[in-house]
């Protein structure tokens, strides 16, 4: 039976935590919100509290931060949510991106407090979640898992539980190097097509529409036809990605030599200077590597995601 009547908090109010939680107040749920920068979370028009140990009373807290330290410190730390002796919410679902390790520390910690900790990574930027795009890998007990899907449906548009503990980790790591090598495959073919006298525009148009191409593909030709930047994700960002990818590689030893080339080559952009730009910067140095200077079409391009 589906959980329809449970409190939420959500701590994290930025780009992405806003989107995310927006959806969920949307939908006509009890939510709650902080944010380290308050005035953030009061954009969000529903009910304000100061610090994560406040949620503490909530039924289902959700957690979308930027980093590992970020987490311990809205969790674990001096006001974190499970820092309240007397409360703790029943299920804690995190949805940053962070190591196995932190991830963890995290559970464990949760589980001295008898709260159900829920790995919950997602695929997405915030313009993917406002159109309803966002997908979800969720690891932990079944039993978490089946009270909180309710709510992750109405954030997502697929949420799939993969496993127990910390399996999602490494299901969204694998997700953002396959993302890193596609990306370079399309930045280097990309000139190649400019390069023999092919319109960039052109080219994308064909490989959309082909059986090559993806709704992945398509939302990144708009950047590659416009050279328009503007970050969704960084290659600093994805570079940790796939340093967490080769580590993960080396301990289960797997051989990943296409991935371990791609880690440099991101490493590369962001030694650039693209360490603010959207990691579709590297179809700029796959440009440079070939003595080609590109520039902007300056044209209307769908990203297929309509809005």
């Amino acid at each position: 039976m589906k959980d329809t009547t449970s409190t939420l908090g959500w701590i994290g109010a930025g780009r992405m935590g806003a989107a995310m939680a927006s959806r969920l107040i949307a939908a006509g749920n009890d939510v709650t919100v902080t944010n380290r920068t308050r005035a953030k979370a009061e954009e969000l028009g529903t009910k304000v509290v100061d610090a994560p140990v406040d949620l503490a009373d909530r039924d289902i807290v959700f957690v979308m931060v930027s980093a590992n330290e970020d987490l311990l410190e809205v969790t674990t730390g001096p006001r974190g949510v499970l820092s309240d002796p007397g409360s703790a919410p029943r299920i804690l679902v995190d949805c940053s991106t962070v190591s196995t390790e932190t991830s963890a520390a995290v559970r464990a910690a949760a589980a001295l407090r008898g709260t159900s900790f829920l790995a919950a990574p997602v695929s997405g930027n915030p313009k993917v979640v406002k159109s309803g795009g966002l997908t979800m890998a969720v690891s932990g007990t079944p039993e978490a898992f089946a009270v909180a899907e309710h709510y992750m449906n109405q954030i997502c548009k697929g949420v799939t539980y993969v496993g127990d503990d910390e399996v999602a980790r490494l299901v969204k790591i694998c997700h953002n190097m396959m993302l890193g090598i596609v990306t370079q495959a399309m930045a280097e073919i990309t000139v190649l097509a400019e390069k023999g006298g092919v319109k960039r525009s052109a080219w994308l148009n064909f490989l959309n529409d082909s059986v090559m191409g993806s709704r992945f593909t398509r939302y990144k030709t708009p950047a590659f036809v416009n050279l328009d930047f503007t970050p969704t994700f960084t290659p600093v960002l994805l570079r940790k990605d796939f340093d967490l990818g080769m580590h993960a590689a080396y301990e289960h030893d797997v051989s990943m030599p296409l991935s371990a080339l791609c880690t440099e080559l991101v490493k590369a952009s962001a030694g650039a200077g693209h360490v603010t730009d959207d990691f579709a910067v590297l179809l700029l140095e796959a440009a440079r590597a070939s003595g080609l200077e590109m520039v902007p079409e300056n044209i209307a391009v769908d990203d297929g995601l309509g809005g």
